[in-house]
């Protein structure tokens, strides 16, 4: 496709989607037309189920059916938001995406990795151009997760051994996946937007 698609990934509370949105700013004051959303959510089918995985008891669901419901959303998110835009030719930034899936399902409550990667295969098939993940200390980021106020704290809620679990899944994904980069969260937000802002043209000139 001709546009440029670009993810956020990391644990709760490490800042990425204030870096997605800093970097969303940047670019369209360049002049590039960009479309900035999330998962899940990111389009009106998904942000229905967006309610269903991110608000209730820790057990509502269990990773198997999560991974239904999450590829469900992102089927949606593709088609009516991610997809539309590319063809269009804008840089499309979205806060999380299948390797949210591939860690938060896949990894830290069992072995499910080859589920959720058929399912992805079968169902969306596309991924990223560029990965940026957000690592910071699982302490510090569900510190900063549990503080922030509203209903949507299921995950932060399973505590900080899932925590711990999931930057181990994000960063062994980043040593084996080519299109990520590691940035480190741990720093006042305008350095960590330097950091990102440095990758994405790196990114950008060979586009």
């Amino acid at each position: 496709m001709p546009g440029l698609f670009l993810s956020f990934e990391g644990i709760d509370g490490s800042g990425k989607s204030t870096q997605a949105r800093r970097l969303a700013d940047t670019l369209r004051a360049k002049g590039h037309t960009v479309t900035l959303t999330r998962e899940p959510g990111g389009s009106p089918g998904a942000e229905e189920i967006r309610r269903l995985v991110r608000e209730g008891a820790t057990d509502r669901w269990s990773p198997e059916t999560e991974i239904l419901l999450f590829t469900a959303a992102r089927r949606d998110h593709l088609e009516k938001t991610i997809r539309p835009a590319l063809q269009r030719g804008e840089i499309v930034i979205t806060d999380r995406f299948a390797d949210s899936t591939r860690v938060f399902q896949g990894v830290t409550r069992g072995d499910l990795t080859a589920t959720v990667d058929r399912l992805h295969d079968l169902m969306i098939g596309i991924e990223p151009d560029l990965t940026l993940l957000i690592d910071l200390d699982p302490a510090l980021g569900l510190s900063r997760a549990t503080a922030r106020a509203g209903k949507e704290l299921r995950f932060e809620d399973m505590g900080l051994a899932f925590q711990e679990k999931a930057r181990e899944g994000f960063l062994a994904l980043a040593r084996a996946q080519p299109r990520f980069r590691v940035i480190d969260g741990d720093a006042k937000p305008e350095m960590v937007a330097e950091r990102v802002w440095e990758t994405v043209v790196a990114r950008l000139r060979t586009a």
